[in-house]
């Protein structure tokens, strides 16, 4: 009943803003809101240019940080919000490269391109060129700027590289995961490779360090050889905690008490990176930049349930768009917060860092029209109202359709069949098939699953395709009012209908066998012609699309690697 009667006050609360009665097709309500937010707020008036160091952790779960109730033990993270700003209505994507895509440029993925799934290692995409990357917009600022860790927006041509989108310098890997200690990575059985490179070359010297350590040492080692009174940037997009799960033995010791093995490695793998975190902390202090410096720490989507990680108590897991998929960890520990101590319920998202941050830096944001982001500072540091008041989560055309969505369902304007999510003000509304929708508690018990897992299902029945959820009400998203609401669901489904005649097309092209390390010296990296740039980047259609019609100029050499993989993996059994 509690619930109910919060949600009857929200909706009262929604009308009474006008969420109701805008019209919902008319391009210019989003264009004076999203096309130039910049004009919400003046930059700080800080004495100089701050440090900006932006960490990103991988797969970590929502409950898996101490200040949200973890078992799992994260000292360094904890104080840091706690003397920050936690960021408690904070949204990221549900998997790896959209979540990246939007923070290196601003913008959703549905205009970038790369709305559907992740860019994997042999195929010949990347971050599109157009986009002026936030890199970028603070070396023009007068940034020194810096990537520690993983890329995973696509490297087939040089031109894709970190060090050509922005960074001076690069020390990491560039596919979506590989050994923390022998940075090897398989795409497929007999498609492995070396992965971790130092600007543009592959750094072989490094083999055998486990990647967290060697991660926060470079850190270090970049601000003990740069001046203090130069503003920097720095990106620490740690490997951790995505699989393979593995940690230095010390770690998995303090947790050996867990009856679940991959709980305990994993939960092993997050205090090693809370403690590498401590340190890049403690190289802020030693080097004279922490006092003039913003920290700001971001998941880049839910956690993978199966291999250790927890989003309780929120529904679903990694790549779900349901919240435990997109609801992040996020805070921002700064001495120039002028309200520290707090928790901040303002509604952010990973896109809001490119206009923040670059206006923190007091960069130029006018040639960089149509950004999805806001600047959203002043609701950070001041306690403001965040100026976002929707989150487009995606539209993804490619993604399986649902068995019982049709336009019918959608009122004749939207394909319900379609996976797409989005939230307006306290309402979240998801069509398609947004992925696994269980809750899971924690994995501390040996035999999980078991019957305490059991006991957080639910069936939605077998012909639905349209969710709606009061989110401010509802933060589980156990009650859905989509019967109840029509009018509410209608209203978003316009929205919807307006992002997707904004999209461009998708960008997600074939597998090509020359991107085999083996044709690399043993190692992942660019491997494109000139003459392949030509045939893949031209023209405008889908790139998924005109690939089937392309591939046949490489048939035979297909058909050789095809031969050479089944040789290759009868060898490795």
């Amino acid at each position: 009943m509690a619930v109910y009667a919060l949600t009857g006050f929200s909706l009262v609360s929604l009308l009474s803003f006008g969420y109701l009665s805008w019209d919902w097709m008319k391009p210019g309500l989003v264009a004076d809101v999203a096309m130039d937010p910049m004009e919400k707020s003046l930059p700080p008036t800080f004495t100089r240019p701050p440090h900006i160091i932006f960490i990103l952790t991988d797969d970590q779960g929502y409950h898996d940080v101490g200040y949200h109730g973890s078992d799992i033990q994260t000292p360094t993270l904890d104080r840091l919000a706690a003397e920050g700003v936690k960021l408690e209505n904070y949204y990221i994507q549900p998997i790896c490269t959209p979540s990246r895509s939007q923070l290196i440029t601003g913008r959703y993925q549905i205009h970038t391109g790369l709305q559907h799934s992740i860019i994997r290692p042999r195929q010949p995409n990347c971050l599109p060129l157009d986009q002026v990357t936030l890199p970028q917009k603070l070396q023009e600022a007068g940034y020194s700027t810096h990537m520690v860790g993983k890329w995973h927006l696509g490297f087939y041509k040089k031109e894709c590289l970190p060090t050509r989108r922005g960074f001076d310098t690069f020390l990491g890997s560039l596919t979506g995961n590989v050994d923390y200690y022998t940075y090897d990575n398989c795409d497929g059985p007999g498609v492995c490779g070396y992965d971790l490179h130092e600007g543009e070359k592959v750094a072989w010297d490094q083999s055998g360090k486990y990647s967290t350590f060697l991660y926060a040492q470079r850190v270090s080692k970049i601000l003990a050889s740069h001046s203090p009174k130069e503003p920097i940037f720095i990106y620490v997009a740690f490997q951790a905690v995505h699989t393979p799960l593995q940690s230095p033995k010390e770690y998995i010791y303090r947790y050996r008490s867990m009856g679940n093995v991959a709980r305990r490695k994993y939960a092993a793998m997050v205090t090693c990176m809370d403690e590498a975190v401590k340190n890049i902390t403690w190289a802020l202090k030693k080097y004279g930049y922490y006092d003039n410096s913003v920290i700001v720490f971001s998941t880049d989507n839910g956690g993978q349930t199966f291999s250790g990680g927890s989003n309780w108590p929120l529904r679903g897991r990694k790549g779900t768009y349901w919240e435990g998929g997109v609801r992040g960890i996020g805070f921002v520990h700064s001495p120039l917060i002028k309200r520290k101590r707090r928790t901040s319920w303002a509604l952010v998202h990973i896109t809001d860092w490119y206009p923040t941050l670059v206006r923190l830096a007091r960069g130029n944001l006018s040639n960089v029209p149509g950004l999805d982001g806001y600047n959203v500072w002043p609701a950070i540091s001041e306690g403001k109202e965040s100026p976002r008041t929707e989150i487009l989560h995606n539209i993804d055309p490619l993604y399986n359709h649902a068995k019982y969505g049709s336009l019918e369902d959608g009122f004749g304007i939207w394909n319900t069949a379609v996976q797409a999510s989005i939230r307006v003000g306290e309402w979240k509304l998801l069509t398609g098939d947004p992925g696994y929708s269980d809750w899971i508690p924690p994995q501390t018990l040996t035999n999980f699953p078991g019957s305490w897992w059991n006991l957080e299902r639910l069936t939605d029945g077998p012909r639905k395709s349209v969710w709606l959820f009061n989110i401010t009400a509802d933060p589980y998203e156990r009650y859905d009012l989509s019967d109840q609401r029509p009018d509410v669901v209608r209203a978003l489904l316009m929205r919807l209908v307006y992002y997707n005649r904004t999209a461009i097309p998708v960008r997600y092209p074939a597998e090509n066998p020359r991107a085999h390390p083996d044709f690399n010296g043993g190692a992942w990296g660019p491997w494109a012609s000139e003459d392949d740039v030509d045939e893949w980047e031209g023209g405008g259609e889908p790139l998924k699309n005109r690939n089937k019609k392309k591939k046949c100029k490489i048939c035979k050499l297909r058909s050789f690697f095809r031969k050479l993989n089944t040789r290759l993996m009868s060898n490795r059994i």
